[in-house]
């Protein structure tokens, strides 16, 4: 069973799309702060919100989503 479910996801998104890009945004933003431990330097990428069983980051980010710590705005660019 895949965990979490897509139904329970988009409870907290408009659409499947926004799920895509919000969960694969923050996917790439936890990998950065994995592969800047060592430096010291965490610029724009802050450390997983949640305790994970996975290694996994785009699970991470969906459980993160799950658990709606994860908030996003619709501002179209001029």
């Amino acid at each position: 069973m895949i965990y979490p479910r897509v139904d329970d996801l988009l409870t907290h998104v408009d659409s499947r799309y926004a799920l895509v890009i919000i969960s694969a945004k923050r996917a790439r933003q936890i990998n950065n702060y994995h592969h800047q431990l060592g430096e010291g330097t965490f610029d724009d990428n802050p450390p997983p919100l949640v305790e994970s069983r996975s290694k996994n980051y785009l699970t991470m980010a969906m459980e993160e989503i799950s658990e709606g710590l994860l908030t996003y705005d619709y501002s179209p660019k001029p």
